[in-house]
């Protein structure tokens, strides 16, 4: 029975499916129906609106159109303006937007540079910092050392100085053949002998002067030899080669004391010849004064014997008066020819720049003198000297001077302000170009009321803020 039903019931379904199939297809069709009947609406709408302007128009007549058209071809124009101004605008917000974010991405960017270079310095610093204090424990200071003042020695300083931290840093400073009792003990003991060692070499050095370089050089090779006494069981000792730049470096701290006694001693005696040479220019200008009063005395007299008539003794008093005229010019030539002085290179940073020199003589006994008077109340900070140079002919090596840099002089109507735009080291190279044996010149300004002017300065603003 059942067997028999199964066709019926599937036709049922069949039937079934169909029908909502063509309820949804009438669904479908009654939607499609309802949204054409809205848009024809709306068409008809458009053209009730359309006909109604077409009606409007017609009836405008000719000058009535033509004003309409002119309407609406302004009204166009105006919604063109209007578009283009706002294409413009969006067209300029949008190019103002991309600088805004390349100005970001190169804010960016240096900033990660500003970083990048923090960061390398800072690992410098860290590593200068680590050397220094490996430096520290084996007594090895950068200590200051007179002969760093001469500029011939201070770059062989410099150099044998630096050889000396390279053979420490590289663990040459120190020998031992024998490590068997471990590397621990050797290194301290390294240590503890090299820190010896270069506290007596900067003991020696501190110590030294024109005349004991030999006693100061036996002093640290005993030194060397207790060292190397007391490491007898693991063979320690100096290595030579440092040893020999330790007293190398004695040797040119002994090369500055002793040119810097010469140059005492040789001041005395400058100091002396310019005395001697000020006593000369006195007697000379008396004995000019005295013949010039005798030569106008001579000339009154001469003039009274010719209107006498008195030949003979007319041509007395012109002998006379030409051994006189002889005598002026004498004295004239003598005094033109006292020409040793102090050539002096000075600066103030603090009133006019670092690019400023005063280049001038002066026959003071005492140059300073003439240094101190330049540092009055007229300039705000006083002078630093960077040359103070005897010569013989002092006005020829200033005339020199003043001559290779007069495209820089300051001011270029009165030759006596004698200040020019240049630097104290190319007024020494100049020096140096023409072989003048200069032996000590400060490069570099101290400038001391300055930077501590300018120090107390920033303090104040520091704490203003």
């Amino acid at each position: 029975m059942a067997a028999g039903r199964t066709p019926a019931s599937t036709s049922f379904g069949n039937r079934k499916k169909e029908i909502e199939r063509l309820d949804a297809e009438n669904a479908r069709l009654f939607a499609d129906n309802q949204e054409m009947y809205a848009a024809n609406m709306a068409l008809n709408g458009e053209l009730q609106r359309l006909r109604a302007d077409f009606t409007r128009i017609d009836g405008l007549g000719i000058v009535g159109r033509e004003q309409e058209k002119a309407r609406l071809d302004a009204l166009i124009a105006k919604d063109k303006v209007a578009y283009e101004e706002q294409q413009k605008q969006e067209v300029a917000a949008h190019e103002n937007e991309e600088a805004r974010h390349r100005n970001e991405l190169s804010a960016i960017e240096q900033k990660i540079a500003e970083l990048k270079t923090l960061q390398l310095s800072e690992e410098a610093a860290l590593v200068n910092i680590r050397e220094v204090r490996a430096l520290n424990d084996v007594s090895m200071y950068d200590y200051e050392n007179d002969a760093e003042d001469s500029l011939k020695l201070k770059e062989k300083l410099a150099e044998n100085k630096q050889k000396q931290k390279d053979m420490i840093h590289d663990k040459r400073a120190v020998i031992a053949t024998k490590s068997n009792l471990g590397t621990a003990f050797f290194s301290g003991m390294s240590s503890m002998a090299l820190s010896l060692y270069n506290a007596e070499a900067e003991n020696a050095v501190a110590n030294l002067t024109a005349t004991n370089l030999d006693a100061c050089v036996a002093k640290l090779q005993r030194c060397a030899e207790r060292i190397e006494r007391f490491g007898k069981e693991i063979s320690l000792r100096i290595n030579k080669q440092y040893q020999q730049l330790r007293v190398k470096e004695l040797s040119l701290t002994a090369m500055y004391l002793q040119a810097m006694k010469a140059e005492k001693e040789a001041e005395k005696e400058r100091r002396a010849e310019l005395r001697e040479q000020a006593k000369a220019q006195k007697e000379l200008d008396a004995e000019m004064a005295r013949l010039r009063k005798e030569q106008e005395h001579y000339t009154n007299v001469l003039g009274r014997m010719r209107a006498q008539g008195d030949t003979e003794q007319v041509e007395i008093l012109e002998k006379k008066l030409a051994q006189i005229e002889r005598s002026v010019r004498d004295v004239d030539y003598r005094a033109a020819n006292i020409r040793a002085g102090y050539v002096y290179v000075i600066s103030d940073i603090g009133a006019f720049g670092e690019r400023m020199v005063k280049i001038g003589m002066t026959r003071r006994l005492d140059p300073m003198d003439r240094v101190k008077e330049l540092s009055d109340a007229s300039v705000p900070f006083k002078f630093d000297v960077h040359l103070l140079f005897f010569s013989k002919d002092a006005v020829g090596l200033e005339t020199m001077l003043h001559h290779e840099f007069e495209d820089r002089r300051v001011n270029k109507v009165n030759a006596r302000k004698e200040f020019y735009y240049c630097t104290p080291q190319e007024v020494l190279d100049k020096l140096q170009e023409k072989e003048v044996a200069v032996v000590e010149y400060h490069v570099e300004p101290e400038a001391e009321e300055y930077r501590i002017s300018q120090q107390i300065a920033g303090k104040m603003q520091h704490a203003k803020e």
